[in-house]
């Protein structure tokens, strides 16, 4: 069994919050987006892109890594289509990153620079990999990560849903065992907070909105310039026990 719970905060800098996240249980399915555009166009893309990978996976019936990449792609079809049929909402886009339940596994898939990270036996591992100019670029380019940190191109993405008819959609899967957490996030935590209290906080034993409640203080102790989004998710035995 599995318990999930999310929190969303517009940061310290921003005053909107382009974040957006949906949890549905019945579903087995976790979303999370970080929009991006100018005036309402960042939040119009990623609430529509996170509803719209909820739509499609309830009209699917089935939880199967084809449905959500299905849900994925139609996302990032009706974003484009919105942002043409509206000038208010050209150029607008998205990251998105979502977890499935698919017989007693957890599907991933993400888009863009959210990610997902798996908790287990004290270890943090990245589920995702980050579709920006600083990773399949700047990388493979030999630059130093301490001037990728600082580096012009370094918020610059490759790839978001509503840029392209062609999308590039990571995917992978992990099988969640009793005292494990997954957590997806946008670039608001994972850009601001250190790898090293994210899993500080993760291996705390409180409960989950007290370890999502630190995350977000750590990202605005940190000067919180972005929104700061994450949806927590555990694995927990079906007495309901988590052992966390």
């Amino acid at each position: 069994m599995l318990e999930a719970l999310g929190i969303s905060d517009p940061g310290c800098v921003r005053a909107n919050n382009e974040d957006y996240y949906l949890l549905a249980p019945t579903l087995g399915l976790y979303v999370l987006a970080d929009g991006m555009g100018g005036a309402q166009a960042g939040e119009h893309a990623s609430k529509l892109a996170v509803e719209t990978v909820c739509e499609v996976v309830q009209k699917a019936g089935e939880a199967t890594p084809e449905t959500l990449v299905n849900a994925f792609e139609e996302a990032n079809r009706r974003v484009i289509d919105a942002a043409a049929a509206d000038v208010h909402f050209e150029g607008m886009g998205t990251t998105l990153v979502a977890a499935l339940e698919c017989g007693g596994q957890l599907l991933i898939a993400s888009v863009g620079d959210s990610r997902a990270y798996l908790y287990e036996d004290g270890h943090l591992v990245a589920l995702t990999e980050d579709q920006t100019w600083v990773q399949e670029v700047g990388r493979r380019l030999g630059i130093d990560e301490e001037s990728l940190k600082n580096h012009p191109m370094r918020h610059v993405l490759t790839m978001a849903i509503g840029v392209s008819s062609h999308l590039r959609i990571h995917t992978s899967s992990v099988k969640p065992e009793p005292g494990t957490q997954v957590l997806i996030c946008s670039d608001g935590l994972h850009g601001v907070v250190d790898e090293e209290i994210i899993t500080e906080s993760l291996a705390s034993k409180d409960d989950l909105k007290s370890k999502l409640d630190r995350l977000v203080a750590a990202a605005k102790s940190a000067g919180g310039p972005d929104n700061i989004t994450a949806v927590l998710i555990a694995a927990r035995n079906v007495n309901g026990n988590s052992k966390l």
